[in-house]
Order: structure tokens, then C-alpha cells, then sequence
């Protein structure tokens, strides 16, 4: 079996009662759309005492399952608990993360092409937002100076 390239998304919300909201909608999409599969979903809390609680989805309340149901995930356990002590260290008293790990699966069919052409990948490496808003930023500064 093939597979898309993976990748590992955290999102804090602004308290322990909102989770999601808008952008939701926008991930139902990417599911329904089949651009994204949702391999594994972990919600993570911080109380404000700076306690961390994970649950995995079948921990959670029925209400909650009935958001993030049309997600579809499937819940693998590759979320790995390093991984939820990290966004759990790095989350404000009162909030909420949702780490998703997905699959890619609009890269698929060029990934299959690339085998049956008998390519090999060397490298595929994620470039942080920042990295890139930066570098325009330095671009378009020295294309700003005089000669």
C-alpha cells in the first residue's frame, strides 16, 4: 500500500470549552474532499492549575465525539506520548489542542507515478510558514535597496 506523506498538527483553542469552531469546516472538507485522511486525533487540556489531561477519541464526551465524527478518524495510537507532553508543555492555562496526524492523500497518485517510474524520493522536507515569510521578507528588503 502506498501512502501520502504524513504530518503532525497541533492547534491550541482559546479555552477548554471551544474546540474547533470554524476552521472544523474547513477540515470536514479536506476529509470529505479526500485530500486529507485523519490517522490518529488526540485532544489534549490544560486546566488553569497548568494540569494536562489527553484523551484519545474514544475517552471523550459524546458530545465532543459528535464534532469531531465527521472527521473520520482512525485512531492508531502513533500520536506518541512525547508528543503530547510536548503541546501539553507548550499550551496557556484554560486551553485546548487537537493534534491530528494525517495523511497527504492528494500526493498519492504522483508518489505512485514516481515508483513506477522507478524514481526514488532523496529527500521531502516541510518548510516551516515562518521560514518562508522571512525569507520573502529578506528578498524583498534587498530588492528594495539601491545598487
Amino acid at each position: 500500500m502506498t501512502y501520502g506523506p504524513i504530518d503532525l498538527l497541533a492547534i491550541q483553542f482559546p479555552d477548554n470549552t471551544k474546540l474547533m469552531g470554524e476552521g472544523l469546516a474547513a477540515l470536514v472538507e479536506l476529509v470529505q474532499n479526500e485530500t486529507i485522511r485523519i490517522i490518529d486525533l488526540v485532544i489534549v487540556m490544560k486546566d488553569a492549575d497548568g494540569n494536562v489531561v489527553a484523551r484519545e477519541l474514544q475517552e471523550l464526551s459524546p458530545e465532543l465525539v459528535q464534532v469531531i465524527d465527521p472527521l473520520k478518524p482512525t485512531i492508531t495510537s502513533l500520536v506518541t506520548l512525547n508528543d503530547v507532553e510536548a503541546i501539553g508543555a507548550a499550551l496557556e492555562p484554560n486551553t485546548t489542542a487537537a493534534i491530528l496526524l494525517y495523511e497527504n492523500l492528494w500526493a498519492i497518485k504522483f508518489k505512485e507515478a514516481i515508483l513506477k517510474a522507478d524514481a526514488r524520493l532523496i529527500l521531502q522536507e516541510r518548510i516551516p510558514q515562518q521560514v518562508i515569510v522571512e525569507e520573502l521578507a529578506d528578498i524583498a528588503v534587498k530588492a528594495s535597496k539601491p545598487d
